[in-house]
C-alpha cells in the first residue's frame, strides 16, 4: 500500500511542476470539444471509434517505447508495481491521444455531412 501512495505523491509533485502546461492542454481540449460539439451535431459519436483505435495504437506504442525512453527494458521489470505503472502510463497516453483525436474526427465528420 505504501508504494501506491508514494506513486500518487510522485504524480502530484510532477503535476505541480508542470501545471501551466496541464492547464493549457485542458483549455485546448475544451476548445476542441466545444468546436466539435457545435459543428458535429448528430454526428458526435462518429469520431469515437477511430479515436479509440488510434488511442489504442498509441497505448501499445507507449507500452513498448516508455521503458526504452527511461533507459530500461521490459526484462528489467520484475515487480508487479513496475508493470502496473507501465500499464497505467501506456493507458494514460492512449487516453490522452484518444481524447484529443475524438473531437477532431467528430468535427471532420460533422463538416462532411453538412
Amino acid at each position: 500500500m505504501y508504494e501506491i501512495w508514494l506513486m500518487l505523491n510522485i504524480v502530484w509533485e510532477i503535476a505541480l511542476g508542470v501545471w501551466p502546461l496541464l492547464l493549457v492542454a485542458a483549455l485546448a481540449w475544451l476548445a476542441l470539444m466545444g468546436t466539435a460539439w457545435r459543428t458535429a451535431g448528430a454526428h458526435w459519436r462518429a469520431g469515437l471509434l477511430p479515436a479509440f483505435l488510434i488511442g489504442g495504437g498509441a497505448a501499445v506504442a507507449a507500452f513498448m517505447l516508455v521503458p526504452g525512453s527511461l533507459r530500461s527494458t521490459l526484462s528489467d521489470m520484475g515487480y508487479w508495481l513496475d508493470w502496473a505503472t507501465l500499464l497505467g502510463l501506456a493507458a494514460a497516453m492512449g487516453g490522452a491521444v484518444a481524447a484529443f483525436i475524438w473531437p477532431l474526427f467528430a468535427w471532420q465528420r460533422g463538416r462532411a455531412q453538412t
